[in-house]
């Protein structure tokens, strides 16, 4: 019971260059096409694991990547122009640093710990060698993690040579084939990549296989205020939530809208209305700037109307004439309209619904 599990059987193994020892011939010799060795297997290209993504386009990975070893002979790093197989330390395995993905669920890593705890880690990590016995992760942060905390001390691993401003296209690849990326860290990760290739939306685009408009809405989340930013992050907010919240350029609205988002759990098509509905204000603020005559603009008044505002979710006016005044309670839609009268008038709102649907069935009989 105590023989430490192998998480890889020999099938990938097979399929995989095992690393080069010293006894292994010169490169020249390894490339040549008169090779007849019956272990000879074809080479994992660099761009192997990316068809989606049309990375042609990417510069050739340097063949400088080579460094002379510590005692001065040339030490064998992982072929530029292809991968091998290894079983690696866990401790010469350090993350990405250029990892996109920030939030890792922990229910599914506790998963992920029993079912490597019970039959080993079954799908490799991909890294690159940075130094002597040293190695930088590209694809698996999280089965790293996993095996860590599973207590396993060494992991199997694809090496491949990555150069520094692809290590951040692979990984982001990687999450987004997965669908493990929220939509700010892809935000976030597609900014970065605009800066390191010096590339406009239609280029990203086609190099990490989405559409230009998916590239520029995706973008465009980095624009919400920060305290929306933090709710998309966690999931409280859709993507779709995010883009209908765009519209609306204030911060304090955004955040106003996003906490009645969670509250109400509004759908999209709810929170485009009302924002619909909120688009309408600048003309009716512009048209409000000349008071009519008669009319008392005060302090105190517009207090009231921003409390009631607060307290309903909704703008509120309160005007105050010469002999009469008035409220105004603005509603996005019926939805809106039942729930303002819940906090309003209890109890009108299901009034409310009974008429219309009495209203409705008479027409139909009509």
């Amino acid at each position: 019971m105590s023989e430490r599990r192998r998480g890889l059987g020999r099938g990938l193994g097979a399929l995989i260059p095992a690393a080069p020892t010293e006894k292994t011939p010169t490169p020249a010799a390894m490339g040549g096409a008169g090779s007849a060795s019956p272990a000879a297997v074809p080479v994992l290209t660099t761009d192997r694991g990316v068809a989606a993504a049309k990375v042609a386009t990417l510069p050739p990975v340097s063949h400088e990547t080579e460094e002379p070893s510590l005692n001065g002979a040339v030490e064998t790093f992982a072929s530029p122009v292809g991968a091998h197989f290894a079983e690696l330390p866990l401790d010469s395995i350090t993350p990405n640093p250029r990892q996109p993905r920030e939030v890792f669920d922990e229910d599914a890593l506790q998963e992920l710990v029993t079912s490597i705890r019970e039959v080993g880690l079954l799908q490799p990590v991909v890294v690159r060698q940075v130094g002597p016995a040293r190695y930088e992760l590209i694809m698996g942060e999280r089965r790293w993690r996993a095996s860590r905390e599973a207590g396993l001390e060494a992991i199997p691993a694809i090496v491949r040579a990555t150069e520094d401003d692809k290590l951040l296209l692979d990984a982001l690849l990687e999450n987004l084939h997965r669908a493990q990326l929220n939509p700010l860290e892809e935000a976030a990760a597609y900014d970065q990549l605009l800066k390191d290739f010096n590339c406009t939306h239609d280029q990203l685009a086609d190099r990490i296989g989405r559409s230009r408009p998916q590239v520029s809405n995706t973008l465009r989340l980095l624009k919400l205020s920060p305290a929306v930013q933090r709710r998309v992050a966690a999931g409280v907010l859709s993507a779709g939530h995010a883009r209908a919240l765009l519209s609306v350029e204030d911060s304090e609205e955004q955040d106003r809208l996003a906490h009645r988002i969670v509250a109400e759990g509004l759908s999209v098509r709810a929170v485009e209305e009302i924002v619909t509905l909120m688009g309408s204000r600048p003309q009716t603020a512009q048209r409000a700037k000349g008071p009519r005559a008669g009319t008392r603009v005060s302090p105190a008044l517009s207090d009231l109307a921003g409390r009631l505002s607060d307290r309903f979710e909704t703008r509120v006016k309160v005007d105050l004439g010469q002999k009469k005044g008035k409220i105004t309670v603005e509603f996005a839609s019926m939805e809106d309209l039942e729930r303002i009268l819940g906090t309003l008038a209890p109890g009108e709102g299901p009034v409310l619904q009974k008429s219309l649907l009495d209203g409705d069935s008479e027409d139909t009989d009509d």
